[in-house]
């Protein structure tokens, strides 16, 4: 038993790998708290350390800029309060979808619509030299460009490199409470792009309540045409897998559709050079023809083999 616990400061996998739960009365902990912005390879068995997975992106400001920035915000909370009042009283809510027809979740038509979205990429983190933009395009819709580079920088630690990514913030009730889409009446996501010949990950995030599933995210590849024409691309849900910090997990299982928290597309086919992506809108659609659950099969396996 102390040769085993000699081997806590061992790496598991990869610091990106997804953390298994095991039952076990011997708890591995680290002798010291490390700050969350080194990544550093550690093995925690029940808990991840924070939802960013080790990235801090917090901004740093003094309490008298929190109070200002508060102060700022007031009558738009108070707003927003009025519109949740209101949609309460009328009790409308949409109970069915019409086959065929797309509900637009965002429509990029303006720019204030952009907003809702952010951009990342490996540069961010000096993980590597990526960079990537979200900007209106001549054609007024959303261009989401920028230069993919695989090189990795020589320190020692980044083995991969080259990604950029757009996602959506998280919505969110009056005074900044946490709120979540609720899909669970479509089936399908369809997308109007004109792209660049690349592949693009589509990437939908339901983290749910416990940190097991913060890194939860299902995925689906993109096929791009290229050339000067649009395409619309119908994907159903069920095509979507499973994935948790970049790696498809043995384990799958359906996507929670009442749970949807972000959505976001990424270019890292490890192709360097330049990307673009020119979105006119994201929507989701009922296809009563498609009854099929989840594609891909389910492996009965051991409890506490794989990750759940």
């Amino acid at each position: 038993m102390k040769s085993f616990l000699k081997l806590k400061s061992l790496s598991c996998i990869s610091n990106n790998c997804r953390q298994h739960s095991f039952l076990t009365k011997n708890v591995i902990q680290p002798k010291a708290k490390l700050p969350i912005t080194q990544n550093v390879s550690s093995r925690f068995l029940f808990w991840e350390r924070d939802r960013k997975g080790g990235y801090d992106t917090s901004q740093k400001i003094s309490l008298s800029e929190h109070l200002k920035e508060g102060y700022k915000e007031i009558k738009g909370e108070f707003k927003l309060l009025g519109q949740e009042i209101k949609a309460l009283i009328e009790t409308d809510p949409l109970l069915v979808a019409r086959p065929g027809e797309t509900d637009l979740i965002w429509c990029f038509n303006k720019p204030s619509v952009l907003e809702k979205f952010i951009t990342t990429s490996d540069s961010d983190h000096n993980e590597g030299y990526s960079t990537s933009k979200l900007e209106m395009s001549s054609a007024g819709r959303a261009l989401f460009h920028g230069n993919l580079d695989v090189r990795v920088p020589k320190d020692g630690r980044i083995k991969k490199a080259g990604y950029a990514a757009m996602r959506s913030q998280r919505i969110r009730k009056s005074f900044k409470r946490e709120a979540t889409y609720d899909w669970h009446i479509y089936n399908t996501l369809v997308i109007k792009v004109r792209g660049d010949g690349r592949s693009y990950l589509l990437n939908i995030s339901c983290e749910g309540y416990y940190d097991i599933t913060w890194n939860d995210i299902y995925h689906y590849v993109l096929y791009t045409r290229g050339g000067p024409y649009w395409q619309i691309a119908k994907i159903p849900f069920s095509k979507f897998v499973l994935g948790s910090k970049g790696r498809l997990q043995d384990k799958q299982n359906r996507m929670r559709f009442d749970k949807v928290t972000h959505f976001g597309i990424t270019c890292g086919d490890k192709i360097p050079g330049r990307f673009n992506l020119e979105i006119e809108y994201i929507g989701l659609e009922f296809d009563p023809t498609h009854d099929e659950e989840f594609a891909y099969e389910m492996y009965k396996t051991d409890r506490y083999i794989v990750g759940v």
